[in-house]
């Protein structure tokens, strides 16, 4: 039972994912809400690296330790932290009640998305099932730090993240190195010191936050397409 037969060095990408989330929570407690977004971006960083270390290693995760790990870091840093920040952001502008149940319904799908993902990961090599959670993140940190931010538009599109994670649209996963590359910089660059920010006028999280947006909207448009016209490319 010692903590340290289950744990690899992967996992500590996993609690530095956590660490981040819970202390994007703690700026928007403290009204940093651009440091909460920032963080929540951070998060986004450690979570893609944990799975890639894991490999390298060539992990034998008999007991699913580092799966739950990362499922249990990924609802604080990818459901809670979001759910408060759109809180927040929009009760600055009068909206008490709709933005409570908002942000309660990403943290409710994001719990739903990942029990699934924990009991169908095996079966589902090359796409995941609904929309990844850490998009959640990446829309809401992108959003607010991008300049387009308005309460109803937050909203309205953390809505329509909450219900696509539970879905069952079939969205790829990205393994073109190019694009994840420059997903990467454009990340590094939208989380540099806001005086150096200014030096390119905000432009890649600007870029960063429409590629997101049209990541997440491409796959539900392009499947209500065939299921309602019959035809239309193949994105299986």
């Amino acid at each position: 039972m010692n903590i340290r037969s289950y744990t690899s060095i992967a996992d500590l990408f996993s609690i530095a994912n956590a660490s981040s989330g819970f202390l994007s929570i703690i700026m928007v407690s403290m009204g940093n809400l651009v440091l909460a977004a920032k963080f929540m971006l951070i998060a986004v960083i450690f979570d893609s690296v944990d799975g890639w270390v894991a490999r390298k290693i060539n992990r034998e995760d008999e007991y699913g330790f580092g799966k739950n790990m990362d499922s249990l870091s990924d609802i604080v840093s990818f459901g809670v932290a979001p759910g408060m920040l759109l809180y927040i952001s929009c009760a600055e502008y009068g909206i008490t009640y709709i933005n409570i149940g908002i942000a309660l319904l990403v943290v409710i799908c994001g719990i739903l998305r990942l029990s699934r993902f924990n009991v169908t990961a095996n079966l589902y090599k090359d796409k995941f099932i609904g929309l990844p959670i850490p998009t959640a993140a990446l829309v809401m940190g992108t959003l607010y730090l991008s300049g387009f931010f308005r309460e109803y538009l937050a909203l309205i599109i953390m809505l329509l993240v909450s219900l696509l994670m539970v879905s069952t649209f079939e969205y790829p996963k990205i393994k073109d190195m190019r694009i994840l590359l420059v997903g990467s910089i454009l990340l590094i660059l939208t989380l540099l010191p806001q005086k150096i920010m200014s030096y390119v006028a905000s432009f890649p999280v600007k870029l960063l936050f429409v590629i997101v947006l049209l990541y997440l909207l491409a796959v539900p448009i392009i499947e209500l397409y065939i299921r309602f016209f019959g035809s239309g490319p193949n994105v299986r």
